[in-house]
């Protein structure tokens, strides 16, 4: 309603404001051409000016409904424009004759000679009605365009958001097989050996996890704190995988867990480093996972101590995972985005996530 109130009143500011410029006009060239010791009103020049500006305010929707009904394309062009320039045309001479018969009426002036006295006063500057009927048209045109531009970029950002959503759940997807395949796996190895309680205790872990990732199906950001309870259940699972070989080391700065992060950023990363950082290791391995906030930006980095990628294997060792992060952080922030890698033969890789912060 706001919004609709704020329309009118800057249509109405518009219209009075052309207006003014014409009273302006009009009351310059009188005062340039005008002999010694004569005066002129600006009232006087600025109420029939204003009624001007009123009458092209009332037209201006006819003017744009027969632009709709009859285009400037209509009849290969020829009849569109002829018949507009005829409407300009109609519409200039009845606004002049009106003028010339309001001026009669109010000043008492006799009609015997309106005719002859409407074609001696008539002069060029009354064709500038017909520039504002074709004004008037122009704007039309070019609101359709910008309408068909926002469209367009309203089209686009939903096919964006349908794109990302759907990168997401393959993402989901692609998580659930095999780490649902490695956690019963577990799960049955604990049972065999008797141990329960500690069966009974992953199962409800994973259960949770699974709970938390369908009630974020369609959300596309999260805050970090949401992401770390979510790693948190994918880490102890893990951890029950990997017995005393895996150690997690979780560094986020308090002011950083507030931030939105896209959904499940963290986790690929997480699931890397756990696999091809931990899992050739043939003693324990670590994982850290740090975020902090530094200069308006949010900086997100997991790093292992594991083996490396090696020597110009870097691409091509990155992976589903980082390739679906790297992807996603350029569809969702553009050049605002930077996913960086890093490997030190023997001493681990470190994956840097650095984002605009935004809480």
């Amino acid at each position: 309603m706001q919004n609709r109130w704020t329309k009118i009143a800057a249509i109405i500011a518009g219209w009075a404001f052309l207006g003014f410029v014409l009273t302006l006009e009009l009351y310059f060239n009188n005062r340039a051409g005008m002999k010694p010791g004569m005066h002129v009103e600006f009232v006087d020049l600025a109420i029939p000016q204003f009624g001007r500006a009123l009458m092209w305010a009332l037209m201006a929707p006819l003017i744009l409904m027969l632009r709709d009904r009859v285009p400037l394309g209509a009849g290969r062009w020829v009849g569109g424009v002829g018949f507009h320039f005829a409407m300009s045309f109609v519409v200039m001479a009845t606004y002049y004759l009106g003028r010339m018969l309001a001026y009669g009426i109010f000043y008492d002036e006799p009609f015997k000679e309106f005719w002859a006295s409407a074609l001696d006063s008539f002069y060029g500057r009354n064709i500038i009605d017909m520039a504002y009927y074709w004004a008037v048209l122009a704007f039309g045109y070019s609101l359709e365009i910008y309408q068909r531009y926002k469209n367009e970029e309203l089209r686009s950002a939903r096919l964006e958001a349908c794109l990302v959503e759907a990168e997401l759940k393959a993402l989901r997807e692609q998580l659930r097989p095999h780490f649902l395949f490695n956690t019963m796996n577990t799960i049955a190895v604990l049972v065999r050996e008797g141990k329960n309680d500690q069966a009974v205790t992953l199962i409800a872990r994973l259960s949770s996890l699974l709970r938390m990732s369908l009630d974020n199906t369609r959300v596309q950001e999260v805050t970090l704190r949401q992401e770390m309870d979510f790693l948190a259940l994918y880490i102890e699972i893990q951890r029950a995988r990997f017995s005393d070989r895996l150690a997690v080391d979780i560094a986020i700065e308090p002011a950083a867990l507030e931030a939105r992060i896209p959904n499940l950023i963290l986790q690929p990363l997480v699931e890397n480093a756990i696999l091809h950082g931990v899992a050739p290791k043939a003693g324990p391995g670590r994982v850290t996972v740090s975020g902090r906030i530094a200069e308006g930006q949010l900086h997100l980095e997991v790093r292992d101590d594991g083996p490396g990628l090696g020597d110009g294997t870097k691409r091509a060792k990155e992976g589903i995972g980082l390739s679906n992060t790297r992807e996603r952080l350029e569809k969702i922030y553009g050049a605002h985005g930077h996913l960086s890698l890093r490997s030190e033969a023997g001493r681990g890789v470190s994956v840097l996530i650095i984002l605009p912060c935004r809480t």
